[in-house]
């Protein structure tokens, strides 16, 4: 039932009186009539229930009469088992006799006190809920929208920085004897730290032997530099200062006087860029072929986020046209979502959730994630409300063939909800096709080129 509909009904036959009203926030009220002889029949049931359950000296289970049963648990805890009883059926009929879908559990308007206080066994009882419903999202627009998406465009330098980078992954360390440390270097050093305003030891500050990547950004800023220049077995004082976000809280912010002592050092020798170290760094049998398979990786790589970026922009300019009260239930589902996607992806860190995720924590992260709840919320209605408004479906015979193809690439011992399954294909396919409705009847203007550098260009393959 639509949360914008109000309704009357004394359905024939049915018991109860039922009108609905919408409430803000996709909620519906719905006051519930419940006759005079139904309030009397729960509260009956509720005297033989207790008469069965209470154990009395003298009488036997079951056989205990009403005016003792009243004597020793009291009228109220009767009236209260009663309406308890009374309000369970009462919801449930209500709900189907309506036909409406509930997210999650309908709740009292009135509390249950003030409910129990206007209980009178014998007489009409009327009770009103408040629940939850699937919001109905509509769209102010969907054709003639105007988006702008960052371009990504296809580096061919990348492919010299990947083949360096593999280049120093195989590389081989050789001890280095006739030069000071270098950038590049990877050097063994002991180290001793204190505060600079205390003369404290900072905790865990200190070794007798740790091996440094001689690179910026390695150590705390400062650090790294401190050491190059040192010949093996010199020694140098080092000041330097922790970043205000340092995780540990001691530190974060403060100045620091590091004693080291450089105690080994090695350089990498990189593999000469040849067929030999193609075939040793890939299945690749020569390096043109090694080349020429990184490039059309990346422009493959390239040409999918730009197109992901038009999409996303598309998108958003679509929610902007979204009309919809969204349901705390689905904000707060999705916020668990969220929540249980994180711990999926520390778990597989090898980090122990059940220690990590403190009661202070989850309540922080419910409260963090809360926007992005929202956001993804209003994407998805914005999307339905689109593929009903332009009839956009998915063909039965693209979803068939597209669930044997995702099949064939499943493992067979994997124990796969077929249904399930054939949900998630389903609104895979749905929103790939309305993302292309979205390109081909709307508008998107790029900005202008940046140049990538190539964190960001790792950082977006890893997002």
């Amino acid at each position: 039932m639509s949360p914008a509909a109000s309704t009357a009904s004394t359905t024939p036959g049915a018991e109860l009186k039922i009108s609905t009203s919408p409430r803000p926030g996709s909620r519906l009220a719905v006051e519930v009539a419940v006759p005079a002889g139904r309030s009397q029949a729960s509260y009956e049931g509720a005297v033989s229930k207790l008469s069965r359950s209470v154990k009395l000296p003298g009488f036997r289970q079951g056989k205990v009469p009403k005016a003792v049963l009243l004597q020793q648990i009291g009228p109220v805890r009767l009236r209260a088992t009663a309406l308890e009883e009374l309000i369970e059926s009462v919801v449930k009929e209500a709900l189907q006799q309506e036909t409406i879908a509930a997210l999650g559990r309908p709740e009292l308007e009135e509390s249950f006190e003030a409910l129990l206080a206007r209980f009178t066994p014998g007489e009409e009882l009327v009770i009103t809920l408040a629940l939850d419903v699937e919001p109905t999202p509509s769209l102010k627009a969907t054709r003639g929208l105007s988006a702008e998406a960052e371009p990504v465009v296809f580096d061919p330098a990348r492919v010299d920085e990947l083949l360096e980078q593999s280049r120093r992954q195989l590389a081989t360390l050789l001890p280095v004897e006739d030069r000071p440390a270098a950038s590049g270097d990877v050097a063994r050093i002991s180290f001793s730290g204190s505060f600079t305003d205390t003369d404290e030891a900072i905790p865990n500050g200190s070794s007798d032997g740790m091996e440094v990547e001689l690179e910026e950004g390695r150590m705390i800023p400062g650090f790294v530099e401190g050491i190059l220049g040192l010949a093996v077995g010199a020694s140098r004082t080092v000041t330097c200062q922790f970043p205000e976000s340092y995780p540990e809280k001691q530190a974060a912010g403060r100045e620091a006087r590091f004693e080291i002592t450089l105690l080994d050092l090695k350089s990498h020798e990189l593999p000469a860029l040849d067929d030999a170290f193609a075939q040793q760094a890939s299945d690749k049998g020569s390096l043109a072929e090694l080349r020429a398979d990184l490039e059309a990786r990346l422009k493959e790589d390239s040409e999918r986020r730009h197109r992901n970026n038009r999409q996303e922009a598309l998108l958003t300019a679509l929610v902007e046209q979204l009309e919809v009260e969204l349901p705390e239930t689905l904000i707060q589902q999705e916020i668990r979502q969220l929540i249980e996607q994180t711990a999926g992806q520390i778990a597989q860190q090898g980090m122990d959730v059940k220690k990590l995720f403190t009661q202070d924590l989850v309540r922080s992260l419910v409260e963090t994630s809360r926007p992005e709840a929202e956001q993804r919320l209003r994407r998805n209605l914005a999307l339905r409300a689109l593929a009903v408004a332009e009839t956009i479906e998915v063909p039965a015979a693209d979803l068939e063939s597209r669930l044997q193809e995702v099949r064939r690439d499943l493992s067979e011992d994997a124990t796969i909800d077929q249904q399930r399954l054939r949900i998630a294909v389903a609104d895979d396919l749905l929103r790939d096709r309305l993302l292309e409705w979205l390109e081909t009847n709307n508008t998107v203007t790029e900005k202008a080129p940046t140049a990538e550098s190539p964190e960001q260009a790792e950082a977006a393959k890893e997002g």
